[in-house]
């Protein structure tokens, strides 16, 4: 059975100790210098860069994350052993791991990371379509001769790479297409290099329906009342029964089920949102109290649509109330815009309306769909004021640019005391 180190790269080792390095990290598998498709996978990425910076926080449990009312971006491995997860409440993490260090997010060195990373991923095949900041798949297919070496290879060589260069852990998921990759790229971690090809039906069959990617706690419940546990159990439906089961998604679930995924790797795949949201310190419920994180978050999302080329055609607001219920408002834009001031105005009256009392504990605002940048803020004979506002939020931007972000700060920020943790 093909074999290689992934310590030292040497092929074919014998036994469970590699004789060239001495290191027990062998992978195995009947297809393993065939397959081509990988998903790569940070290990509690936040948290790894935070230990990288702060040696002495190595071996204490770190959770990455806003203030106790806030939620976790991010745990280490020690905190997830008393049962921290990304998501949770922070009240809830630090009561399951009291002894834990909170660190705030800071985004601008996690992207920083992320930008190098992707580098290195490209530098390996053109085929790389991220999935997060931490995460994407990777089609390799073709590179052989590029490399001189198999995409096994290639890969463990990458993790070691991005092990020395970044100091910090990633995990590789080998397979035969994407959902594949992604389901063993989780098998191993953290550090891990797992392998799956013709046995995955095998594989998945006792798997819970959870497993599968887009299947949450709702629709599982749906399929267990069904009596479908277990992936193995879908996967056997035909697929006109399972159209009339489950609806029109019916037949892709049974085929996930099966392993089945016909998704090419797309480089170019079109970004559907972009957001901004903040949690509080404590509840606000006044509409001018949540006038003014608003307008903060309408210029964070300005400047985020600005960076990435793009502009909102229609925005979305986001609330959740103090016993945790979302409220999501939407409303299409009659012309695309990136600017604060209009997406602000967008969002305002939708904000009105739910303000009635109601307490609050988050607010988001976000853009979707998404039109491409130079649609945005043209010129317009029924709004003379367009240009101008353009100009002004153009020059506030340089200002900000070369002297921080706090150089210029708008009335609205000033006329709020801030209460939320970003």
């Amino acid at each position: 059975m093909p074999a290689l180190c992934r310590d030292c790269l040497a092929r074919d080792p014998p036994g469970a100790t590699c004789p060239a390095c001495g290191s027990r990290r062998i992978i195995r598998h009947d297809a393993l210098f065939d397959l081509h498709i990988a998903h790569i996978d940070c290990d509690a990425f936040y948290a790894s860069i935070e230990k990288r910076d702060r040696p002495e926080l190595l071996a204490r449990p770190v959770i990455v994350g806003g203030g106790r009312r806030g939620v976790v971006a991010a745990a280490c491995y020690i905190a997830r052993t008393s049962g921290v997860r990304s998501a949770m409440p922070m009240f809830k993490a630090l009561a399951a791991c009291p002894d834990a260090v909170v660190i705030k997010p800071d985004m601008a060195k996690y992207v920083a990371v992320a930008r190098e990373m992707r580098e290195m991923m490209e530098a390996l095949t053109p085929l790389v379509q991220p999935l997060s900041i931490d995460e994407a798949v990777l089609d390799l297919s073709g590179t052989e001769a590029l490399h001189r070496a198999p995409p096994a290879v290639v890969l463990a060589r990458f993790a070691r790479a991005v092990e020395q260069r970044l100091r910090i852990t990633v995990s590789i998921g080998l397979a035969p297409n994407r959902l594949l990759a992604k389901l063993t790229a989780e098998r191993d971690k953290p550090r891990g290099f797992a392998v799956l090809g013709a046995e995955a039906a095998e594989w998945l069959a006792p798997q819970p329906v959870g497993l599968l990617p887009g299947v949450g706690p709702a629709l599982a419940k749906k399929l267990g009342a069904a009596g479908f546990t277990r992936l193995g159990q879908l996967a056997a439906l035909e697929v006109r029964e399972a159209a009339r089961r489950f609806g029109e998604d019916g037949p892709s679930l049974v085929a996930r089920a099966r392993g089945e995924d016909t998704r090419r790797v797309d480089p170019a795949r079109a970004v559907k949102s972009i957001s901004a949201e903040t949690t509080f310190d404590t509840d606000l419920r006044s509409l001018a109290e949540l006038e003014v994180p608003l307008w903060r978050l309408c210029e964070k999302l300005g400047r985020r649509l600005s960076e990435k080329g793009l502009a909102a055609a229609g925005v979305v607001l986001k609330l959740k109330t103090a016993n945790f219920e979302s409220r999501t408002r939407t409303v299409r834009l009659g012309r695309p815009t990136k600017l604060p001031e209009m997406l602000f105005r967008a969002a305002q009256p939708m904000l009105a309306k739910e303000a009635t009392g109601a307490a609050f504990r988050l607010i988001g605002v976000g853009s979707q769909p998404l039109a491409p940048g130079d649609a945005a803020d043209l010129p317009d004979l029924a709004d003379p004021d367009a240009a101008r506002r353009a100009d002004r939020w153009a020059a506030v931007e340089k200002v900000r640019a070369r002297f921080g972000a706090d150089a210029v700060i708008s009335g609205r920020t000033l006329g709020g005391r801030r209460r939320d943790k970003d």
